[in-house]
This record gives C-alpha cells, structure tokens and sequence, in this order.
C-alpha cells in the first residue's frame, strides 16, 4: 500500500475515533512534506504497517509495553511529587503491547534522519551503539529515573537551554489565540480538574503543537495563580495506531496511564487521564525539548546514551517479560540496531519522496 492511500485510510479510522481538526490536519501534511525526519514523526500509523510486512523477524522479538512513538524528540522534562526536575519520554499517545525492539529501531532510525539532516553530528554506526549500550545498562542495572538535582549535571544544562526560558515560554503561551467554537464539556472538566486552585478563572486558548498528534482536539487552560500564569492542556485520545494497522484486531485499551505507572519512573502528578482526554501541565519546565532548543555544545553519544537508558526505564515495566529481552538480546548479531534502522529509514524515505510527488 502506498504511503497516500495509507494515510487516507488511517485518517478515516482515526475520524471515526474523535473529532478531527481540518486546518491542523492540512498543516501536518505540509510539516511531512519538508524532511524526511519530521516525516517520521508525523507518520507511526504507516511505521506499524511496514515494520510489521518487513521485519517479521525483529517485530516477534519479546513483548513489552512499548512506547510506540519513540524518537530523539520525545523527551523532556517535568517537576515530580517533591517538586524535582525529572528528564525522560515525554509522550506515550501510541503505546501498546509490542516487541521491545520496536522502540529501540524507531529511536535509532530517527537519529539516523536527524543525522542525515545536520540535527546530529555523530556516525550513524556511533549513535546507535550508544542507544544499545544506554539499553543494555538500563536493564542489567534495573533502572533509573534521572533526576537532575545532585546528579545529572550534563543533562540538566542540556535540557534547560535558552528557549525554555520563563519569559519566552509564557510570551508564547500568553499569545496562543482564544478558542474558537464550543469547547466539549468533557474537555473543561478534565482542565479545571487539574488546575491548582477551583474556580479559577481561566481563558481556553488555541495551541498547535506535535506532529503525530497534529489533526486531533487540543485545548489549553491559562490562568493567574498566587502571582503567575498557569497552564493546563488536555489532548484527545484514541487507541494506538497499532490497532488500525491490525485491522482492529488488537485490544482499543488506552495505555497511557498504565506505561507511566509501571515503568521505572519519577512520576509527574500533573499527568492524568480523564476520559478521552490526556491532561498535563504545561511550563519551561514541563514540556518536550527539540533538538533546535539543545545548546549546541552538548555530548551526543551520552545524550543517546541516556535515551537508551530511559527505553529501558520503560521496558523494565512490563517484568514478567524482562528475562525474555534480555535472552533475545543477547543472541542478536553485532550491528543489527544499525542495520535494521538504516533499513527502515531507507523506507521512510521511500514513503517522504512518494508523499512529496502526491
């Protein structure tokens, strides 16, 4: 199946799911257009379909609960329980029970594109030793949480770059445009839910963001609290892609709030499911880091490193299957995470050159 009539056919079922918003939707098929890396992102319906038709082999491999929408893109940061900065996977919109390798390929097919587009400046072969050698850690270790207090130096300064700063998160934020049209009661409720205060008076503003995501309800809270501006968002959710790419065969169980509870983790409590809506708070600190906003003198190897690590954060979850990963993983070939990710974005580039001529 080509890559247009692919996206036709998911958009369909993903209409079917929740309401769709036509002008980000025709926006995230201009963002595909532009590389092959933002492609990636925006496309994990169409990764599921191939990954499963092309390696039958590494997609039987162990299964966890997965992260799915795994990249170099979706980490970042959030406060936990006693108010410290934690870095980590930042979105979980697309897990689901999978082989383990799948999110390991992902994450090192997207820093082959992010290499490829000048994003990354390390190897190809370099980055994804260091995932592996940051996966293999986590998991003979039993994993971490990183908390960036006493530890952590490097990446604390890696994470807080100049774009996060205070007064040009909530010059963005306080410039978002009011919200046009009814906003779902559900929607409201699950905001006022998580603000800090009740009653507070807020406005519901109008925020495009993501890639994946782009297409679906997004709405945000602004409001003044005890001498600042607050923000709460709440985002429409549906089951994984990986449903429709089997045909709605597989379980439509949401797994957002199960992957973060059982994974090895410093949990931010600002993270909740209400319903069909996912609802965070938004802050400098508590918000996905692209590579644009990293500074540019930064250690890429141990960056990866720290990605691979938190992969296996994640895996460390889903115990009962932990000794099967490791077993499958240490009779697999030297190479192959380079190998299997440099066949896979060869197919997403396939699929980026095929959408560019639609």
């Amino acid at each position: 199946m080509r890559i247009k009539k692919s996206t036709k056919r998911y958009e369909t079922w993903l209409g079917k799911h929740l309401t769709i918003v036509p002008g980000d939707l025709a926006l995230k098929h201009t963002r595909m257009g532009e590389e092959p890396f933002p492609f990636l992102r925006a496309t994990f319906y169409r990764w599921v379909q191939v990954w499963l038709q092309a390696f039958p082999d590494v997609a039987s491999a162990p299964r966890v609960l997965a992260v799915g929408d795994l990249h170099v893109e979706n980490f970042g940061t959030w406060r936990d329980h006693e108010g410290r900065l934690i870095w980590g996977v930042n979105d979980f919109d697309e897990a689901y029970p999978m082989a383990y390798t799948i999110d390991l390929v992902r994450l090192a097919t997207s820093a082959h594109l992010a290499i490829s587009a000048n994003h990354l400046t390390l190897p190809h072969e370099d980055a994804c030793a260091a995932i592996l050698a940051g996966y293999h850690e986590g998991l003979e270790s039993g994993g971490k949480p990183f908390v960036l207090e006493e530890t952590h130096k490097w990446l604390r300064e890696t994470a807080t770059g100049e774009l996060r700063d205070p007064v040009h998160f909530w010059g963005k934020m306080n410039s978002l445009p009011p919200m046009r049209g009814e906003v779902p009661k559900s929607a409201r409720k699950a905001l006022e839910d998580l603000l800090p205060a009740p009653g507070l008076i807020y406005r519901v503003a109008n925020r495009v963001a993501g890639l994946g995501s782009l297409g679906r309800e997004r709405y945000v809270a602004l409001a003044d609290w005890c001498g600042g501006r607050v923000a709460r968002e709440a985002k429409a959710l549906l089951p994984s892609a990986c449903v429709w790419a089997r045909e709605d065969k597989g379980s439509r169980k949401i797994f957002y709030e199960e992957i973060i509870n059982s994974a090895v983790r410093a949990l931010d409590p600002c993270v909740k499911l209400r319903g069909r809506w996912i609802v965070r708070r938004l802050a400098p600190d508590c918000s996905r880091i692209e590579l644009s906003a990293i500074p540019k003198q930064r250690d890429e190897s141990r960056l990866l490193h720290a990605m691979g690590f938190e992969t296996a954060n994640i895996h460390l979850g889903s115990k009962a299957a932990v000794k099967a990963v490791r077993r499958d993983l240490a009779k697999r070939k030297p190479g192959w995470l380079h190998e299997t990710a440099r066949k896979m974005g060869d197919a997403v580039k396939k699929d980026w050159e095929q959408w560019r001529k639609a």
